[in-house]
């Protein structure tokens, strides 16, 4: 399954930010998870969405930082869309040097054939420098190679709360024997990558399509061992629905 690059947009100015998200939308593989006009929203959703990539505007007019100090900060590969590149010609250099991460630019104006064409060599770029993730698990009683990016979410087995079960994208539930949450990172599972949403549920970021309000289920796609793809509606429990509402509304 191809990877799917999770985009968050920095955009003070709302036909710049509506034209940025409609020349994405058409390129594959691209999920807009975060639009924003100033730093403030920007850095209060961040830490939620889990980005693989900022879309930024270097001048984001009266706001207390640049597109440029908010990249310094995040330090995820970026992709500058600004009327002022030539004046940050040495600080986009300085940021892909010092920080070792993938950085592009297009000045304003430009035509949506020209943003779309440097924007998918752009993803060809990061796809080469930041390599799948991959974990070791152990299910069917084998270990297997797994890409993390193809778990939905890992959830107890009723009255068996030392095994759980895993779903995927692209191929059928399998059980996890003697697996705890409470030593999912030890696995490779970092807590970043997945969300808590009930005691017994750890749902990856990545997959989690919306976020219901008025059922307070997220919605997920899995892969149902019967070659069909469906979707799947996650409970909230009440402890966990600030966050989530937070993380998804």
């Amino acid at each position: 399954m191809p990877h799917t690059f999770r985009i968050a947009i920095l955009e003070d100015n709302q036909k710049q930010l509506d034209k940025l998200e409609a020349y994405l939308s058409q390129i594959p593989n691209v999920q807009i998870v975060l639009k924003s006009r100033d730093s403030e929203h920007f850095f209060q959703k961040l830490p939620n969405i889990n980005a693989d990539i900022l879309v930024a505007d270097l001048d984001l007019g009266h706001d207390s930082m640049t597109g440029m100090e908010v990249a310094q900060e995040v330090k995820i590969p970026v992709f500058f869309a600004s009327v002022n590149t030539k004046e940050y010609v040495k600080d986009i250099e300085n940021l892909k040097r010092d920080e070792e991460i993938c950085v592009d630019h297009i000045t304003k104006p430009f035509r949506e054939e020209h943003f779309v064409k440097s924007f998918k060599r752009f993803l060809q770029e990061v796809s080469f420098f930041s390599p799948p993730q991959y974990v070791t698990l152990d299910f069917n009683k084998n270990k297997n190679k797994i890409l993390i990016d193809d778990i939905v979410y890992l959830c107890a087995n009723k009255n068996e709360s030392n095994n759980k079960k895993i779903y995927f994208i692209n191929a059928a539930p399998a059980s996890l024997v003697d697996f705890s949450f409470t030593r999912m990172e030890e696995s490779g599972l970092l807590k970043s990558q997945f969300i808590t949403v009930h005691k017994s549920f750890r749902v990856n970021r990545k997959h989690i399509k919306c976020y219901h309000p008025k059922t307070e289920k997220i919605e997920v796609s899995i892969f149902d061992g019967q070659g069909k793809t469906k979707s799947d509606y996650i409970k909230v429990s009440e402890n966990y629905q600030p966050g989530v509402r937070k993380a998804f509304s």
